[in-house]
């Protein structure tokens, strides 16, 4: 069973008040009682005193100068004289321990006959029966002693003065153990509930609350508080950052997954797609084997040997650039392009295909920079307006548009071709897909270019959709987050 902090100090702080009351009680009344011990005794030893100067004194205005006859002839007269003086009880004893004055009191004086025996014997004694006390002193003549002097004294004063000093330190003790504790345990509950306060910051840590706040306090507590906030602010984000570790080596299984499915297809693909040339290639060879000398085969298997190796090539080059985007787009050199003139150089280099094929050009280019790799960027608008020229009907157009969009920059590339069915509108950035097979093997398209557009978009922060297709034509839109300065 835990006991309470609170609960510990109060017991504590009672008893160490207690105990120093208790102490400071005992040693002051031990004080006092030893002082008044003091006082008496030396006012005691002073009457004493007085009565061996007053014996001398007697002694040598007597006729008879005999101090051993002196206490047996004058015994009780002497006392009667002494106490006059001397304002005391007085009780006279020979040197064989007869009381010689007749005041000598009978009760008590058995118990007496110890400290008289110290008394005969030249020594100061005394003995303290209830409020009383019996002194007893030598009494001498000259070097010779001829009795004992005893004084009864009354302790009465005394008892009753440190019976009032003892109720006085007792009444003072309880008001100031009572004033000290309950100023004491408002000062130490302030710490222990500021350590309260720590125990349930870390208990609040314990159940994963790490929003705690340090204590408003210039001591070790308030140290120990600020190093519990930082702690639970450490494991906070220790526990966020395994977290974000976790969802991204999630996210990379699940990537390794896709990129190893897309893998399997993309061989499956590239094996399919290079066998159809490949085949054709053989097949027209097999042919020229068995006819050597027919021309006509000879020019036509000239014509399509050149046009499916041709298109194995290209097939080759577009699987090489989508492998190096795939292993190296790190290596990307960022830097400000202005859009319009970037646009422009393409369309430049792809005028004379336009010409010879009759297709009209329209342009509408805005003012716009963005920030990305520029061979990127190139080799995105060629294959998407080199897919314009292939796919575009005899005496077709192309528009090419280009404007700011709030923090983006939007290219669009539209044609007259012949379009794409809406149902395979999604599928036209996979690697390998072509519309029409007849109108690919035609061109020498290899269905690669719009995946190669795609993941270069990605690869620089932006995007490409299809946005718009059908027998009218198709229109192909880039995004690219503008550029900052």
């Amino acid at each position: 069973m835990r006991t309470s902090i609170r609960i510990k100090f109060s017991v504590f702080l009672a008893a160490l008040l207690l105990l120093t009351v208790a102490i400071l009680s005992l040693l002051v009344l031990e004080g006092i009682k030893k002082n008044q011990q003091a006082q008496y005794e030396q006012y005691l030893a002073q009457q004493a005193k007085t009565a061996n100067i007053y014996l001398l004194q007697t002694i040598l205005s007597e006729p008879n100068k005999d101090p051993d006859r002196f206490l047996a002839a004058k015994g009780p007269e002497f006392a009667k004289q002494l106490e006059q003086i001397t304002g005391q009880s007085v009780v006279l004893f020979d040197q064989n321990g007869g009381a010689v004055s007749g005041n000598a009191p009978a009760a008590g004086l058995n118990d007496r006959k110890t400290a008289l025996g110290y008394a005969l014997s030249g020594k100061i004694a005394y003995q303290d029966e209830g409020d009383a006390l019996y002194y007893m002193a030598p009494l001498r003549a000259g070097n010779a002693q001829i009795g004992v002097v005893q004084f009864y004294y009354s302790l009465s004063g005394n008892i009753a003065f440190y019976n009032r000093i003892k109720r006085l330190f007792t009444v003072i003790g309880a008001g100031v153990f009572g004033i000290s504790f309950l100023l004491a345990y408002l000062y130490f509950n302030s710490f222990a509930g500021k350590i309260i306060m720590l125990g349930r910051m870390v208990d609040g840590i314990r159940q994963g609350h790490y929003d705690v706040r340090a204590l408003r306090r210039r001591d070790e507590i308030g140290a120990l508080s600020e190093g519990i906030r930082a702690m639970s602010g450490q494991i906070d984000k220790t526990i966020r950052d395994m977290r974000e570790e976790q969802h991204k080596l999630t996210l990379a299984v699940e990537k390794l997954s896709r990129l190893e499915k897309q893998q399997r297809e993309f061989i499956g693909s590239v094996t399919h797609e290079f066998k159809t040339p490949l085949t054709s290639i053989g097949a027209y060879l097999d042919l020229l084997e068995m006819y050597p000398e027919d021309q006509k085969l000879l020019d036509t298997a000239r014509t399509t040997i050149k046009s499916e190796t041709g298109r194995l090539y290209e097939m080759v080059d577009k699987v090489l650039q989508l492998s190096a985007l795939e292993k190296y787009d790190f290596e990307f050199g960022r830097e400000k392009i202005d859009v319009r003139q970037s646009i422009e150089r393409v369309l430049g280099g792809l005028k004379g295909r336009m010409e010879r094929s009759g297709i009209a050009l329209a342009t509408d280019l805005a003012e716009a920079c963005i920030e990305a790799d520029r061979d990127s960027v190139a080799l995105m608008l060629v294959n998407l307006l080199d897919n314009a020229i292939k796919y575009n009907n005899p005496g077709g157009s192309i528009s090419v548009r280009s404007c700011t969009d709030g923090g983006r920059v939007v290219i669009e590339i539209g044609d007259t071709g012949i379009g794409i069915p809406r149902e395979l509108a999604d599928k036209v950035f996979e690697p390998f897909f072509t519309v029409d097979k007849n109108r690919t093997r035609q061109t020498g398209g290899a269905g690669l270019g719009l995946s190669l557009v795609k993941r270069h978009a990605e690869a620089q922060g932006g995007s490409v959709s299809l946005i718009k297709t059908g027998p009218g034509g198709s229109t192909f839109r880039i995004v690219f987050p503008a550029y900052i300065g």
